[in-house]
């Protein structure tokens, strides 16, 4: 089995991260299926004090926030590590206006992906 990928802890402290069984369990999905998650890049994982944790944005009441799976896709395609992925969708961008996640949120997914692939040239 390969290991999760993750990425050393770049976010702010003060923001709302789950453990993996708390993913699991909002997802309704087993931990396992959670793992292979992380493994397919439909989700990102950050190493917090030894643990892997997942931001709280990533997920809405729904399941994994709309988009997410494919801008991690188009950003890993442009050649960035899970540290650059996290780092780029918590980063403002004032020509969203917000954050990556957020314009992700607010199902503005074909701005966020723009963005990325313009981030490959």
């Amino acid at each position: 089995m390969s290991a999760i990928p993750a990425a050393e802890d770049v976010l702010d402290r003060e923001l709302d991260v789950l453990s993996l069984p708390d993913v699991a369990r909002a997802l309704g999905l087993p931990l396992t299926r959670v793992h292979q998650m992380l493994r397919d890049g439909q989700l990102l994982a950050v190493r917090r004090d030894g643990v892997l944790v997942v931001p709280a944005l990533f997920l809405n009441g729904e399941g994994v926030v709309k988009g997410l799976a494919g801008t991690i896709t188009v950003l890993r395609d442009s050649g960035f590590n899970v540290d650059e992925m996290i780092r780029w969708l918590f980063t403002a961008d004032d020509s969203l206006p917000g954050t990556p996640i957020e314009a992700l949120r607010g199902n503005r997914g074909r701005e966020v992906k723009r963005r990325a692939q313009a981030l490959a040239f």
